[in-house]
């Protein structure tokens, strides 16, 4: 295992407020939020995976509008948890939330289909020059799924904090590019599988970057505590890594 099931850390977090800027609508059967320009920069597109609290609390969402308005491209987060997400109702640092049986109803076919889905659909109908895939905990192991080199649909992700991903999974990634954004203090990344899977792409000759932000959590990419500057910044850093990633990836695959 690359890293551990998702646990309790990964229904924590903190609101972020603010007021997202893009449109959601139905796309391809999915419930949908689209962040920037009408016309992608170079034909590009991001998709987001988002992780257990879905497209319903603002921090993906404004986290889309920072990725649209830095990279120029458009970026696309559908609702693959097919409305079944950790909701506002829940308090998110309380963390009283039955994990296993939610996993249940998101089983790897159901949810791995639904992604499939909804990039099989774009491609065909936007017709993009490349995608990135984004995956944060939860959606993380559908990221890297999408790099897989004979099945993936994607041709690059980026993935923070990840849970339940399979090393199996990670070394079928082949030469497709991978971003790791890693928390120092994570029990469900922790350091031991992180370097299983930093020996696994080293051995591979894979194109990717690992980078661990010391003293933060899991989770600080998506729902960390923002009034923390070490949070704000490896947030903040995390953006700004993926676009550079992605940037220098869709013009060098």
């Amino acid at each position: 295992m690359a890293s551990n099931p998702p646990g309790k850390c990964c229904v924590e977090g903190f609101y972020h407020e603010g007021t997202p800027s893009g449109k959601t609508s139905e796309l391809y059967g999915l419930e949908t939020y689209v962040a920037g320009p009408e016309s992608s920069k170079d034909g590009n597109v991001l998709v987001i995976l988002t992780d257990v609290y879905g497209i319903k609390v603002n921090n993906v969402l404004l986290i889309a509008d920072q990725l649209a308005a830095i990279s120029g491209y458009k970026v696309y987060v559908p609702d693959f948890l097919f409305g079944d997400e950790v909701g506002n109702d829940v308090v998110m640092m309380d963390g009283t939330f039955d994990v296993a049986g939610w996993l249940q109803r998101h089983n790897v076919e159901k949810t791995h289909g639904l992604v499939n889905g909804f990039l099989t659909s774009l491609k065909s109908d936007v017709k993009p020059n490349k995608i990135g895939v984004i995956g944060y905990c939860f959606g993380a192991k559908y990221a890297i799924k999408q790099i897989d080199s004979e099945s993936g649909l994607a041709d690059v992700a980026a993935v923070a904090h990840p849970s339940f991903v399979d090393i199996k999974e990670v070394e079928a990634i082949g030469k497709r590019p991978l971003l790791i954004s890693a928390a120092e203090n994570d029990t469900i990344f922790p350091e031991e599988l992180r370097r299983q899977t930093e020996d696994s792409l080293k051995k591979m000759g894979a194109n990717y970057q690992l980078n661990i932000f010391g003293t933060v959590a899991h989770g600080f990419a998506c729902r960390g505590d923002l009034s923390v500057p070490q949070v704000r910044y490896a947030q903040d850093k995390t953006i700004e890594d993926q676009v550079s990633f992605f940037k220098f990836y869709f013009n060098n695959v």
